[in-house]
Formats: C-alpha cells, structure tokens, sequence
C-alpha cells in the first residue's frame, strides 16, 4: 500500500479530532462483524476483505494517526490504516441502526455498538497490513517527511530544504515531500499569521521568516485541533459535531472581505499548485 494525501478536507487536525473520539470508544474493544457495502473505494476492497479474519475477535490495544492515515492497532501485530479521503467521515452508533446512504464499510463490536464509514465520492482508503514490532508502524508509514507538530519539524529543517527553491513558499508547505498534513486551509492561515505572502519563493525566505512561520504552522494545528478542526462543507466528528474553527479563519475563504487585523486591505484569492490561496496584501509581505 503507498502513502496518498487526498486533496481537500479532512486535513490533518481533522482527522487528529476523529482518531482523538474514537479511542474512548474503541480502545479494549472487538470487532466481531465488517460488513463492506461497495466494491471499492479509492481501490478494490476484495484485499481489505480477505485480510479481515486477521483482526476480527482481535482486541484494538492503540489508536493514532500518522499523516491523514489513522491507525489502529490490533493485538496480534496487525493494524487497520483509514484514509477519509476528501469527503470520509466516522461515526459510532448503535449496531441495528440501518445503514444509510453512502456508508461504505460498517464495523460491528463486541458492545453492541458500530463505526460506520461515510464517503460520498469513494476516495477513502483502508487496508490491513502487518507490523514488524508491536508499537510500531506499518511499512509504508515508517519513511515519511516530518509531522508539522513533531520533533523534527523545524525552522531549520525547512531553511535547508528551501535553498535554491523558486517555487512559492505555499508550494513547499504543502508538498508532502517536505512535511505531511500541512493542508490548504491550514497553509493559508500559518501564511498569514506569520506575515509571508504566499507566492514568495521559498529560496528567498531568511531563517527568522522560517521560524515565525514554523510557529505559525504549530498554532493554527493546534488551535484547530482544539476546536475540533474546520467544518467548511460536509466534515463532522465521530458524535456528529462540527468543527468550530471555521468561525477563526482569518483570510481563508473571505476573498473581497476586509481583512479583519489591518481594517483596510480586502482579502486577495489566487491559485498556486492548483489550490485556490488567501491572503492580504497588506499583512503578508
């Protein structure tokens, strides 16, 4: 299985909030039924559904997430890797309430309750693959970039990385070559805090620019991670709620808007890497 990062929500504090929700429910539990209601996803699920005897009556010792992947760890050196996706969302709810529309894969457990997968647009993933020690990764997790919030995510690290580069600062935030789960909202928001305007090339940007912005990064993720991430269009956590960071965002989303810290620059919106960018012309140099 090869690491992907779907465009779009949910990004990265998202589903920080849902693999958060799901542990006081799913933690110590079994799984006793999966009932896969498609033939894919982003791919065919005749693989996922072969592998399923490997987890199920198996119980869930650990639940996190790396990158977008959430990770649940099975004893029995097993894990299930979920993707959500652009449109994916989970829920818990009780095991004889009948699936709904666009519910993909249905997880019964040993309480009585299930997990139900939501994905409109069938760009989720989920797989089961096998650990090499127990409190590890899978393979495919073990070599990627850095985590915006983790230890080796750094001013430096991006200083270096940005040398000779010409391509827009947004550009390598989000390029999860660099650093992963740095999403399109978030990329615009830490941009913003920090004073950087987006299409500066990342080659030019000094190391203090970088460590105002590293800092950036870890206070909108955090931040939104406290409130539960951003509910823009259909995003919603395990009990159903919305995330309430939305009512925050400074330039995202308010194109021809006042920008709300200067009073006097309007919200400017480009596209860079295909990605549609906010930003004032005022705050952002």
């Amino acid at each position: 299985m090869q690491p992907v990062d779907g465009e779009g929500m949910p990004e990265l504090p998202e589903v920080e909030t849902v693999a958060r929700a799901l542990r006081p429910h799913l933690l110590g539990r079994r799984m006793t039924r999966v009932d896969v209601l498609t033939v894919k996803l982003r791919k065919p699920l005749a693989s996922f559904k072969q592998k399923l005897a490997d987890v199920l009556d198996k119980e869930i010792i650990k639940i996190s997430r790396r990158a977008k992947y959430i990770v649940v760890e099975f004893a029995g050196m097993r894990v299930m890797l979920l993707h959500l996706g652009m449109s994916g969302s989970l829920k818990i709810v009780p095991g004889d309430v009948p699936a709904e529309n666009h519910e993909r894969i249905i997880w019964f457990f040993d309480d009585g309750r299930s997990l139900r997968f939501h994905d409109p647009r069938k760009f989720g993933l989920v797989d089961i693959l096998p650990l090499q020690i127990p409190d590890s990764l899978p393979e495919c997790l073990e070599n990627l970039p850095p985590e915006p919030l983790g230890e080796h995510f750094s001013a430096n690290y991006l200083y270096q990385l940005s040398r000779g580069r010409r391509r827009p600062i947004k550009s390598l935030i989000m390029d999860n070559s660099f650093v992963v789960g740095v999403g399109n909202i978030y990329a615009s928001e830490s941009l913003f805090r920090a004073g950087i305007d987006p299409l500066s090339p990342a080659g030019k940007l000094t190391l203090p620019r970088y460590q105002q912005l590293v800092q950036a990064i870890r206070q909108v993720l955090q931040e939104a991670i406290a409130a539960g991430g951003t509910t823009i269009s259909d995003f919603s956590g395990v009990d159903g709620s919305e995330g309430t960071f939305a009512r925050h965002l400074n330039v995202y989303g308010r194109a021809g808007k006042v920008c709300l810290t200067c009073n006097k620059a309007i919200i400017l919106k480009t596209i860079i890497g295909g990605r549609s960018t906010f930003y004032c012309p005022h705050c952002q140099k």
